[in-house]
């Protein structure tokens, strides 16, 4: 196999634009560095309007006053999803290697998934009259899975009661600009924050101000994610972005569940963004969207479980890492093991590694030392099964031209012996072959439209 050819990663100027974030964040650095060591979240939307498989929320927007009322006042009348099962969520979570979990408490419509005193728009009236957002919270942490709140300061309910058209990011719909709405906001954060135990990630998808740092005052030691970090949406930056940054990421094409007019991503793409997202310094929030009766989707439980079998063998380059010199030479993508001197290579499979086989890699961003070694992740080296004469160990040499590495995959995943995911080769006592020049993004300061 010929050398790997020495690539720097694309600059995508137009995509790395941010949000502006408002200034003065209370995030403690302690916590932001533990936030940024987790990597992989689990982004849940589910509402009310999941009954219709529409946009959740949007479809408010320009409507007409017959649509929202019933919207308003028929959607909750039939919305009892009685295969509601948190712990079936939060185990296959944890199965599938997730850290944190973000869950919708209110979308733009307004609607509460949590037993409120601040309106009567709120899954207390309807059939179901069970509080989910304190089930969803108290289920994932029960598998150690780091709670979190999706808030929307926009209400279209609020909107719609005090007949000002819905619509969004326009200063006239703003929680600033309408001191009922800023009111109804705060008592609403201040209700998830005092009344559902600790909460660590809040992600505000709206104008913050006054928001967030009333969840700081009640939680001080609270994430906010979008509001006060960079949360690239639909997208990973073409460039690792400064600080803590997360990328929100759908399953499909949609945020919530579409039983048609829907194309999920496989498998392998998922993991692909995640190994992406985490070479570039930023955490994956991965959205799922569960049924009106309570259940994820076939599609979306299948990902997750392809998921959690290269988690099982390769979490180790997900977890506690950082960005590399460079994000990857060619189809081979680097993270470095925080604080140490151990490098991850995630060879994707581009051609497909078949098991048994080796393969010759040159790299050449990383230099060996008289103590390096190579390893690949979840093997022992030793065994290819039915093969004993085989010995599998793989080999490392340093070149003039490169770090020489030799591997055999022989790890049987899959019955056909065809597992199609990448391969990940541990490094351990490297340092860089060069100090790369700091590259940055143009068009930071511009706006993206939120979701």
């Amino acid at each position: 196999m010929r050398p790997l050819a020495f690539a720097l990663v694309t600059l995508v100027p137009a995509l790395c634009a941010q949000r502006e974030l408002p200034p003065g964040s209370l995030n403690k650095p302690e916590r932001l560095e533990w936030f940024r060591d987790q990597g992989f979240g689990l982004f849940i939307h589910w509402s009310v309007d999941s009954q219709t498989g529409t946009v959740i929320s949007h479809s408010m927007a320009g409507a007409s006053d017959d649509y929202n009322r019933r919207f308003i006042e028929e959607l909750p009348k039939t919305f009892n999803p009685r295969k509601f099962y948190p712990q079936d969520w939060a185990a296959l979570a944890r199965l599938a290697g997730i850290k944190y979990v973000v869950f919708t408490a209110k979308h733009h419509s307004g609607f509460c998934m949590w037993n409120t005193r601040t309106n009567d728009f709120n899954i207390l009236r309807t059939p179901f009259r069970r509080d989910i957002t304190r089930e969803v919270l108290e289920a994932f942490r029960a598998q150690g899975i780091a709670p979190g709140l999706y808030f929307s300061p926009d209400d279209f309910w609020w909107l719609y009661k005090n007949r000002i058209d819905i619509q969004r990011q326009i200063p006239g719909v703003q929680p600033r600009n309408n001191p009922g709405l800023m009111k109804l906001d705060l008592d609403q954060v201040r209700e998830l924050m005092t009344g559902y135990g600790p909460i660590d990630v809040v992600f505000f998808d709206g104008e913050p101000h006054g928001l967030r740092e009333l969840a700081w005052k009640l939680q001080p030691n609270t994430i906010v994610t979008r509001g006060a970090i960079q949360t690239p949406e639909q997208y990973v930056p073409g460039v690792p972005l400064e600080g803590v940054w997360e990328a929100c990421i759908t399953m499909g094409t949609a945020w919530q569940y579409q039983p048609q007019n829907e194309n999920y991503k496989t498998g392998g793409q998922v993991i692909g963004l995640l190994i992406e997202t985490r070479a570039k310094g930023g955490n994956l929030l991965m959205n799922v969207g569960p049924k009106p009766d309570g259940e994820l989707p076939n599609e979306q439980e299948e990902r997750l479980r392809e998921v959690a079998l290269w988690m099982q063998v390769n979490q180790e380059c997900i977890y506690n890492v950082r960005p590399w010199v460079i994000t990857n030479e060619q189809n081979v993508w680097f993270t470095k093991k925080k604080d140490e001197d151990t490098v991850y290579a995630i060879v994707k499979h581009e051609p497909r590694w078949v098991r048994g086989q080796w393969r010759d890699f040159v790299l050449k961003s990383v230099q060996a030392t008289d103590q390096s070694e190579v390893s690949v992740l979840g093997q022992n080296g030793r065994v290819l099964e039915y093969r004993p004469e085989v010995k599998p160990q793989p080999t490392l040499k340093q070149g003039y031209d490169g770090l020489h590495l030799r591997a055999m995959f022989t790890h049987r995943l899959q019955d056909n012996s065809r597992w199609p995911n990448p391969i990940v080769l541990k490094i351990t006592h490297v340092k860089p072959a060069f100090t790369p020049p700091k590259v940055l993004a143009a068009g930071a300061d511009k706006r993206l439209p939120m979701k």
